[in-house]
């Protein structure tokens, strides 16, 4: 187990994340702000879904997942049907507009990294991107509101 010095340092470089978001954030195209891109994404990743699943990926409230909707709606990369199951919920699932969308993104995404790490060799990159999956994957899905880490103490008196 790694000492409490290394997890420090851990901490105080995964704080400065944020600068690599924005940097990343900067190669995006003016008309697809970083939210729309996330939906986009996440129907690419997990198919049509309810906007009650999409802000819950998004990890954001529902007035949140809405202007993402309606923004990504507006420009026709996402279609909202009727939900058969109840007529009031819409699915959102991507048009073939969204998926073009989608693939300039990526490309745009490929040519910042290869911008910012042109230094950095292919097994660094690798070795970067295999750390980052085992690192997401150890947080599981910490999405859920009800999620507590283990050593957390609840202060909520039972109803």
């Amino acid at each position: 187990m790694a000492a409490q010095r290394q997890y420090e340092e851990l901490a105080r470089q995964l704080s400065a994340i944020g600068a690599v978001k924005r940097g990343l954030g900067r190669g995006l195209p003016h008309d697809c702000p970083g939210g729309s891109a996330a939906v986009l994404v996440l129907l690419d990743r997990h198919g049509a879904m309810r906007m009650s699943r999409l802000a819950e990926l998004l990890a954001v409230d529902m007035s949140v997942t809405s202007r993402h909707v309606a923004h990504v709606a507006e420009k026709e990369w996402i279609r909202r049907d009727p939900d058969p199951a109840d007529k009031r919920s819409r699915i959102l699932s991507l048009t073939p507009q969204g998926r073009t969308k989608l693939e300039e993104l990526n490309e745009l995404s490929i040519k910042t990294l290869t911008h910012y790490l042109h230094d950095w060799s292919d097994d660094e990159v690798v070795q970067l991107s295999t750390l980052l999956a085992r690192l997401r994957d150890s947080f599981g899905d910490c999405r859920a509101a009800s999620a507590r880490l283990p050593f957390e103490e609840t202060t909520r008196t039972p109803a």
